[in-house]
């Protein structure tokens, strides 16, 4: 699984080094497309076992002196991004160790990469959808 992860980064990596746009901002570009799939994941993750496997929702903030619009905001940025970011963070750019995944994992011309992103995206999307129609 890890190494999928580490495919999945070495192709969004080397894709935003080869623009000629992203020369100089690749690595945050590469962080915020990344994070962005993955906490699409994490959400959809976590939906689906609060509702079919604990019947409950649990994973939740209140921040009740905020408004709810805010309150809603800043708990999926802490529920959900900042997990993303911390743990690409710790095992992608921490101490520069893309350097050695870029070494070790082939580059797929993106296609890894957006397909990954693709797939992050819509999925949530095309469930929700499913469910809707079918309840």
């Amino acid at each position: 699984m890890i190494g999928f992860y580490y495919r999945v980064w070495v192709d969004c990596i080397v894709s935003g080094k080869q623009q000629p746009a992203n020369k100089q901002n690749w690595a945050a570009g590469s962080m915020i497309f990344m994070s962005m799939a993955m906490s699409f994941n994490l959400v959809m993750s976590v939906i689906l076992l609060q509702k079919y496997a604990f019947g409950y929702y649990f994973y939740k903030l209140n921040f009740s002196f905020l408004p709810a619009y805010a309150s809603n905001l800043f708990s999926y940025i802490i529920l959900f991004i900042l997990p993303c970011v911390l743990i690409n963070y710790l095992l992608i750019y921490r101490n520069k160790k893309y350097e050695k995944l870029l070494k070790k994992y082939p580059y797929y011309n993106g296609k890894l990469f957006v397909t990954y992103f693709l797939i992050s995206m819509f999925l949530p999307i095309v469930l929700m959808w499913v469910g809707i129609i079918f309840s």
